[in-house]
């Protein structure tokens, strides 16, 4: 079973490399990234609808909703940011120098939220190898910049 949410993973970084390249397209057309960040936010939409005719939607009840961590409200505000990011550099540093960019920062910091256990994660001290692995990253990512 792990390895099926392994595949799921593995095929969410590679529809996040195309998404970066469809939504730099959309703003190089359009020329309006905000009105693009639109679109995409109102597509999102539009596939959480139809998933949840398939999975159900239920609202949380009220006591869920007033234990939520005020941090976790702002995971739509990163996202926005993070598509608004797509829209205005993907297409001028190129797929491998954006995504390497944006995977690079987030092993990166996923290594010091998983050592603090910060932000809901279950708390992984960091170790030599996970250093190594992420000085490996970078290293790798000056590869695919400079070459």
């Amino acid at each position: 079973m792990i390895w099926l949410i392994a595949l799921g993973a593995v095929i969410a970084g590679c529809l996040n490399t195309v998404q970066s390249g469809a939504n730099a397209t959309l703003n190089k057309t359009l020329q309006q990234p905000i009105f693009s960040a639109l679109v995409v936010s109102g597509t999102n939409v539009i596939v959480y609808l139809l998933f949840a005719i398939f999975v159900g939607l239920s609202l949380p009840e009220a006591s869920r909703v007033s234990q939520t961590p005020w941090w976790a409200w702002m995971g739509g505000a990163l996202g926005a940011i993070y598509v608004l990011s797509m829209i205005l550099f993907a297409e001028r540093l190129g797929a491998a120098v954006f995504t390497g960019l944006t995977l690079t920062g987030a092993i990166v910091t996923s290594v010091i939220l998983d050592h603090y256990g910060l932000v809901g994660f279950r708390q992984h001290e960091v170790s030599l190898l996970r250093i190594v692995g992420c000085f490996l990253m970078i290293g790798g990512l000056a590869l695919i910049s400079k070459f």
